[in-house]
């Protein structure tokens, strides 16, 4: 074959090759076009045993994710994935991770198989400029992820990706990085905060595990907070450290508590908030959920 004939007929496949890639990026791209705007969740997650057990709180998920339009992907923040530096993973199938102990087997045999989406990971990346965004292909769901994501869409049919918390910045930087995924919204991503308003593992009441029970300062705590939630006083909830004993009780660390503001930062102006299991178990635990629309 004449040598100009061959390298022309090289040259033609390797852009015909790279029409394929392009066009096969675009494809990938496509499903993440501007759609209506999706809600925002926050989900009060609790025990890992609400993945496999029936009660109200798995009802409220359930009933609440049948008001959502089906997303063209999930972003979640949980309260159980803190690093140093900000992450989001980036893999085609992350691991379903069951980060607990103490718990049933038939809790370690639960399996999440939704897909998940470098794409999305890196579309995400580009969106952040206040820190810069590593991409992780080694963490997966952990529990504060699956176990709620699993009662609104029990087919694991929609990709998933979990933004990280690093434990190291104040909560002002949480939500500042939040307010840099607005766009996400429009893109049919559904943005899931998973944590908890009130969380002090150590002042749990064993006797009252499965009773929807609060200490005062828990249910005094959880007031505070739902009426600085309802007024859009996200400052308040930023500096939530100067709100008080009774918050301060209810908060001892933060990682159950940054979600939220993940959530409250999207919120545009005057979409309404609905709070649903807004309810106490164990005396220092809040299921309280919060919907954005």
């Amino acid at each position: 074959m004449d040598r100009r004939i061959f390298l022309n007929a090289v040259g033609a496949l390797a852009l015909t090759a790279a029409a394929i890639k392009l066009k096969g990026m675009n494809t990938m791209f496509e499903q993440f076009n501007n759609t209506e705007k999706m809600p925002l969740l926050f989900l009060g997650h609790g025990s890992p045993m609400n993945a496999i057990e029936e009660n109200e709180f798995v009802t409220g998920w359930r009933d609440i994710g049948k008001t959502l339009p089906k997303p063209n992907a999930i972003l979640c923040i949980s309260a159980h994935w803190e690093t140093k530096g900000s992450f989001v993973t980036a893999m085609d199938k992350p691991r379903t991770i069951h980060d607990f102990g103490g718990f049933p087997k038939e809790l370690f045999d639960v399996q999440y198989p939704a897909p998940g989406s470098t794409e999305l990971a890196k579309e995400t990346k580009t969106m952040v400029h206040k820190t810069i965004l590593g991409l992780d292909d080694k963490w997966g769901l952990d529990h504060g992820c699956w176990s709620v994501i699993s009662r609104l869409y029990p087919k694991a049919d929609i990709p998933v990706i979990q933004l990280s918390l690093d434990y190291s910045q104040p909560p002002q930087y949480h939500y500042d990085l939040a307010k840099e995924l607005v766009s996400l919204r429009k893109k049919g991503i559904l943005i899931v905060g998973s944590g908890n308003i009130v969380h002090n593992l150590s002042m749990v009441a064993w006797e009252k595990l499965n009773d929807t029970y609060a200490y005062d300062w828990a249910t005094e705590a959880n007031e505070k907070i739902k009426s600085f939630i309802l007024t859009n006083d996200h400052k308040s909830l930023i500096n939530y450290q100067s709100l008080g004993k009774s918050v301060n009780m209810a908060i001892p660390t933060a990682e159950h508590y940054l979600p939220l503001l993940y959530t409250l930062a999207l919120k545009e102006e005057n979409e309404k908030i609905t709070l649903f299991n807004d309810k106490a178990v164990a005396g220092s635990l809040t299921m309280t959920s919060v919907k954005i629309d």
